[in-house]
């Protein structure tokens, strides 16, 4: 059994697979008369390839229990993916796990401990696992692509790479 180690989510630490969506340090500015200020351009959609829509979705994820064996991994080599916890909490965790686009390599996969204030925009064919809520039942809006042509590519592996 290997071990995959947690780091915390910054932009940083992040960039190689895409964007990290969340207010602090973000450009910002008031709308509305000053009644609404406007965090601004936090990610980029990349859904356009062979005509594709962006769009919008829910996603209720189920809680998961550590140590969790990693056995899925899966890439979107026609659109990014973003996913925005739907909380006001910073203690509503979730994990990422990651590995750079192109062929996947299980010893580049890196896992990230996101607060529930931080949302994470998968670049076009980055591998990741399925969504990885904590501590209980989380709602995330997802923006993703929909349209013709292959958009999913999932591998299964052994379950020897274990997040703790």
């Amino acid at each position: 059994m290997k071990k995959l180690s947690i780091s915390p989510l910054t932009r940083a630490a992040f960039a190689p697979f895409g964007e990290v969506i969340m207010t602090d340090g973000a450009r910002h500015y008031p709308i509305n008369q000053g009644t609404t200020e406007r965090f601004h351009a936090l990610a980029c959609a990349d859904t356009h390839s062979e005509n594709g829509q962006t769009i919008l979705s829910l996603f209720r994820a189920q809680p998961r229990q550590l140590p969790l064996p990693i056995t899925i991994m899966e890439r979107h080599p026609l659109g990014s993916q973003a996913f925005v916890p739907l909380t006001q909490n910073e203690e509503d965790e979730y994990l990422v796990v990651v590995a750079p686009a192109g062929e996947f390599d299980e010893n580049k996969m890196q896992a990230f401990l996101c607060k529930g204030l931080q949302g994470v925009n998968y670049a076009k064919g980055v591998w990741h696992h399925p969504l990885i809520a904590l501590h209980k039942v989380s709602d995330f809006i997802v923006m993703d692509r929909i349209g013709h042509g292959h958009n999913c590519d999932e591998i299964t592996l052994d379950g020897s790479w274990v997040l703790a």
